[in-house]
């Protein structure tokens, strides 16, 4: 079965840094896609930072020049470097790919963690 798994978060001043680490796990074949997302309360969910199995990457505009989104293919993992953190970044953000699992007749399924908490606060 597979699965992802956040880990990485917790609480930081205004300014801080975050490293935000997901691992896919179980039997897969190929991934394709990954990203981040966000929902902090009473918002809709939204993309944080993405990046393709070729290295291309796209963030919201929110997050331009302060997180850097990365990936190691080799083991199944991305990952989001955030720096200048700001309170409005507070939210529990979740780890999303594109998985083409072994017992799934070859069908590419749409994975997502359950998520780790970031409180950015004085």
């Amino acid at each position: 079965q597979v699965r992802l798994v956040e880990s990485g978060g917790g609480l930081v001043q205004p300014g801080g840094s975050l490293r935000l680490s997901c691992a896919a796990s179980g039997s897969i074949i190929s991934i394709n896609a990954m990203g981040w997302y966000r929902q902090a309360p009473g918002k809709q969910r939204e993309s944080v930072a993405t990046i393709s199995s070729g290295g291309f990457t796209n963030y919201a505009d929110s997050v331009k020049g302060r997180f850097t989104i990365s990936r190691d293919n080799a083991k199944n993992m991305v990952y989001l470097q955030m720096n200048s953190l700001k309170p409005e970044d507070t939210a529990v953000y979740l780890c999303n790919s594109d998985i083409l699992p072994e017992d799934s007749g070859m069908l590419w399924g749409d994975y997502w963690g359950q998520g780790t908490q970031v409180t950015v606060s004085s």
